[in-house]
Order: structure tokens, then C-alpha cells, then sequence
């Protein structure tokens, strides 16, 4: 082994010296073994109940729909909650789903659609799951070796998919669904044991937990108003609509291509899973020899190739060769835009950051298999899949528009500012907050000047501000305005505090076009609608956490 691929080895498993990464990371490869055994176990067991292509299809849909619908919700709950916790409840519901799944199939009595809902229910617990999970690596593993450590969650997956489908078709083969359903069901414990015996230290927050609501809204606004996590979002929709259709066919390329049972497609998944392998120990040197959109196009291009390949093919070696190459560039390219989703956000949004692009992915994956299964119906699975291949062939030209965000590291937190000094008794609630900041500028300096407080709008926005504008006197031109308002006085002291490393060098870079004697001049007032001030004593409060005002003569010497 030379230095250099030694060196990239030790990058891969770096994460692994840390002991509670280590045995929480074992464990879901178990649980990861599970989750493909009880894949199988469904998919084939629809193929017994029913011939409709739709209907197989689905299976993958019903899997996958609930990362789409509540993965928004699940990201603020990981981020408000003790993930630890939260990881643990959603273990929990999708081991009751495959235990229902596992009780029913036994009595004979799973249907069609009794199949989706299940498949749904142990969705939902996944879908809670994984931001929790997934965000809370960084609690697990110092920051340097966070982007191994995603590359090492996705390889856990893949490691069982080499393994897991196979064991699921023997399985599925010599003694049914219902035992892929039960085997399913017990490797859930192990990741269940690692998480309860892990010694989370929780860092204190000095502001009070959002609402759900108010996360999910902070969420939406944070996104909305970044441009790489947009980005990622909308490459991971249209990868997963047009590469999904390989997932949601293969039982049908296993039983009407290659004329094949559920060895047959077990052994077909398990190509897919071992080249997923391949690609995700190379990511590394992937990612040092080219950009994430050189990558993203490569991968794409290769995986049209190998979904031509699997369609075209009668033969089960053929098929499984070209199952490899799509799992290593599939592998490639899901890593790339975890990595980008993971790393566009800061600590406190970071959840919800992921659960978003998890939403996206599966959204596309969800759609996707559903419109490629009713193409199946209309037109057969070779068709389908050559088809498929042909957008993937279109699709790196998305990246002429949306290229992936060149990202390297998380941009950190930084520390918490100190409360500003009032002299006005505020409540949590005391809102809505203006605040307006005071910049002197050259004339020659004007344009550059306007052109970043571009970079400082969206930051104040999606930290939590709203109603931003900036304004220049045409009495004094050097003085520039900047205004915008938060909710409450807590959501202002969130805002303040929630700015990055580069949100925190841009507003110093803005501060420094700032001349003459005296600094930039900052006021915080409170706005106050018509009546919601108390002027007579006697007058009972609009609200319990209103303000008092001052008295007159407090008022009149401020």
C-alpha cells in the first residue's frame, strides 16, 4: 500500500477512533442490514400479491413519501430536542411498523394497501430519525473529521446493502416474508442498546428552545434565503427523479429480464450495495481531483451507461457488472450532496438543513418510482429504464444554471454576543424590534458598498430578520441606512447571535468602508402600534407579557 492510499484510508476511518461514533456506527450497520431484509421482504411480497408494475413501484414510494412530509418537522425537532432522544423514539416507531408488518404477515392477512400503509409507518420513524442522526455526528466526532464521518454513514448503508439483499432473498426463499419481516425487526436493537448508552453532553443554550412552529418557520426562512443549501435541494430533486427508476424496477428486472426469483434479486441489490461501497472509500480522492460538479456530472453520465446496460441485459452477470458501477457513482454522488446540504448550514439549523434535503431527495425518489412503475405499466421495464437513462444524459446540464457550492468545511458558530444594554423593561415577547444601523461611506465607495450589503441582507434574513432595506440620505449622501425588524426582543437576541464566521467577517468588511470620527451608530427601538400602550394606570394590559411604560417624567429625560 503506498503513503498516499494509506493516508486516504486513514481519512476514511479517522471518525472510528472515537468510541462512541465507533459503536453507534457498527450498530447501524446492523440496523441498516435490517432495513434492506425487510426491503426485500416487501417488495417481494407484493410481487406475490399482485402482477400491477404500479404497484411494486409503490412499495419504494410508501417508503420513502414520509421523509418527504415530515422531515421539515423532524429537522426542528433534532435541533430543539436532545437527538439522542429523538433518535430513539423514531427507532422505536419503525419497530413497532415492522413488527405489525411481521404479526400479519404470518397470520396471512397482509392485502396490498395493508402493505403500503405499514411500509409508510416505518418510513415516518425513519424519516424522524434521520436528521437526528445524521446531525448529531457532529456531536460525536471533533469538526475536521465530520465530512469522513458522513462518507462513513452512507458507506454503513452500503455495507449492508452488499450483504443485506442477498441475505433477504435467501431469506424470502426459504421461509418467506415473514421471516425477513421478524430477522428485520431484531437488528433494530442493537442501534437502539448503542444510542441508550451513549452519555450525550448537551451544551446549554442561554436562550430559550424555540416553538415548533417558530423552529420549522426559522428553518424555511434560513433556507429560502441561502443559496447553496437552494442549490442542493433542487440538484437532489431531480437526481432522485431520474435516477430512482433503477431502485423502484430492479424487482422487475430480477423477475421479467433476467426471469429471476428473490435470490436472484437479492444478489442483484447486493451489486448495487457493493459497488456503493467502492464508491464511497473513494470519495475522498474523488473529491481532491475534482469539484463536487465535475463529479456530479461524471457520476450521472456513468449512471446512464450502467442503466442502458441493465436494460438492455438478459444476462444476470452482465447486470449485476453494471449494478456495481451505478452503486459507486450512485454512492458518489449522494455523499456529494449530503456533504453540501451538511455543510451549508450552521450548528443550529443544521438539522433542519438536512432533514430538507433528505425531503428533496426523497421527494424526487418518491415521484420518481411512482412515474416510472406507471411508464412500466404503459410501456414495459426496458423501455422504463432506457428512458431514464436518457434524462440522466440531460441532467449535468442543470449544472450550467445550478452549479454544486464549492464547500470545504462547516462555516462555524461563533460566540455569543452580550445582551445589549436598555433601559426600556423588555419581555421576551416585547415586539416587533426596528433596528437601524448608521453607516458613513465615501461617495467612491458607494457602489461596492451597496453591492455587499447584498450578502449582509441575506444574512439578516435568514438569521431571522424581516423587512430589510437600506436607504441613503439624499440631504447627506455619505450616510447610509441599513433597517429591517425582528418578531420579539428573543427573537432579536436570536438573530444577533446566530451569524457564522464569514456572516461575522462580512459585516466587519461592511463596518470597514465606515469613515469619519465617530462608529457605526446602531438604535434598537421598539415599535408600537396604535393603542398598544397603556397610558393610564388604571387601564387594565392587552397582554400579559406587554410592557409598562415609563413615567413622563422618565419618558421626557430620555
Amino acid at each position: 500500500m503506498t503513503d498516499q492510499t494509506k493516508l486516504h484510508v486513514d481519512g476514511i476511518i479517522a471518525p472510528l477512533r472515537y468510541p462512541t461514533f465507533k459503536y453507534i456506527w457498527l450498530a447501524s450497520v446492523l440496523s441498516n442490514l435490517g432495513v434492506l431484509i425487510r426491503g426485500v421482504g416487501a417488495a417481494w411480497a407484493m410481487t406475490e400479491m399482485t402482477s400491477s408494475a404500479d404497484k411494486v413501484a409503490l412499495v419504494q414510494t410508501a417508503t420513502m413519501l414520509p421523509v418527504m412530509l415530515i422531515a421539515l418537522p423532524a429537522g426542528a425537532i433534532a435541533d430543539m430536542h436532545d437527538r439522542r432522544l429523538v433518535t430513539l423514539v423514531a427507532l422505536s416507531i419503525a419497530l413497532c411498523g415492522v413488527i405489525a408488518l411481521t404479526g400479519l404477515q404470518w397470520l396471512g392477512l397482509t392485502t396490498p394497501n395493508l402493505l403500503l400503509i405499514l411500509c409508510f409507518v416505518v418510513g415516518s420513524g425513519v424519516a424522524l430519525m434521520n436528521p437526528a442522526w445524521q446531525s448529531s455526528v457532529s456531536e460525536q466526532v471533533p469538526a475536521e473529521t465530520l465530512p469522513a464521518a458522513v462518507t462513513l454513514n452512507g458507506i454503513s448503508f452500503n455495507i449492508a446493502r452488499s450483504f443485506g439483499p442477498a441475505i433477504g432473498g435467501i431469506v424470502v426463499g426459504i421461509a418467506g416474508a415473514v421471516a425477513a419481516f421478524a430477522l428485520s425487526a431484531m437488528l433494530y436493537l442493537p442501534l437502539m442498546i448503542a444510542l441508550f448508552l451513549w452519555k450525550r453532553v448537551a451544551e446549554p443554550s442561554r436562550l430559550p428552545r424555540e416553538h415548533l412552529s417558530r423552529a420549522i418557520v426559522s428553518g424555511v426562512r434560513y433556507i429560502t434565503n441561502s443559496p447553496s443549501i437552494k442549490i442542493v435541494l433542487v440538484r437532489a430533486v431531480a437526481t432522485g427523479a431520474v435516477g430512482s427508476s433503477i431502485f423502484a424496477l430492479l424487482p422487475l428486472v430480477a423477475r421479467d429480464l433476467l426471469r429471476g426469483g428473490p435470490q436472484t434479486y437479492g444478489v442483484m441489490l447486493g451489486a448495487f450495495g457493493f459497488g456503493a461501497v467502492v464508491g464511497a472509500v473513494n470519495i475522498g480522492g474523488v473529491r481532491r481531483i475534482m469539484s463536487s460538479e465535475a463529479a456530479m456530472r461524471a457520476c450521472m453520465l456513468s449512471m446512464a451507461g450502467a442503466t442502458t446496460a441493465a436494460a438492455l441485459s438478459r444476462e444476470p452477470v452482465l447486470t449485476a457488472t453494471a449494478l456495481i458501477l451505478a452503486g459507486a457513482v450512485w454512492m458518489i454522488v449522494a455523499t456529494l450532496l449530503d456533504i453540501g446540504a451538511q455543510l451549508s448550514a450552521p450548528r443550529w439549523v443544521a438539522g433542519r438543513s438536512l432533514a430538507t434535503y433528505q425531503a428533496a431527495y426523497a421527494g424526487g425518489v418518491a415521484f420518481g418510482s411512482w412515474g416510472w412503475g406507471r411508464l412500466t405499466d404503459a410501456a414495459g421495464v426496458e423501455e422504463a429504464l432506457l428512458i431514464s437513462a436518457g434524462l440522466m444524459l440531460l441532467s449535468p446540464m442543470l449544472g450550467l444554471w445550478l452549479p454544486m457550492p464549492r464547500i470545504s468545511s462547516r462555516d462555524e458558530d461563533v460566540e455569543m454576543l452580550a445582551d445589549p444594554e436598555v433601559r426600556l423593561p423588555l419581555t421576551d415577547r416585547s415586539g416587533p424590534l426596528v433596528v437601524e444601523i448608521e453607516y458613513r461611506v465615501a461617495a467612491e465607495n458607494a457602489r461596492a458598498f451597496h453591492n455587499m450589503m447584498q450578502g449582509v441582507q441575506l444574512s439578516r434574513q435568514r438569521n431571522g430578520a424581516y423587512g430589510w432595506s437600506i436607504a441613503r440620505n439624499i440631504a447627506d449622501p455619505e450616510l447610509w441606512t441599513e433597517r429591517y425588524h425582528c418578531p420579539t426582543w428573543l427573537d432579536y437576541l436570536r438573530q444577533r447571535n446566530r451569524g457564522t464566521q464569514s456572516e461575522r467577517a462580512l459585516e466587519h468588511q461592511v463596518e470597514a468602508y465606515h469613515i469619519g470620527p465617530a462608529p457605526v451608530r446602531v438604535r434598537r427601538m421598539l415599535e408600537r402600534p396604535f393603542g398598544s400602550v397603556r397610558w393610564k394606570e388604571e387601564a387594565p394590559d392587552r397582554d400579559a407579557n406587554e410592557i409598562l411604560p415609563f413615567d413622563s417624567k422618565r419618558v421626557a429625560g430620555s
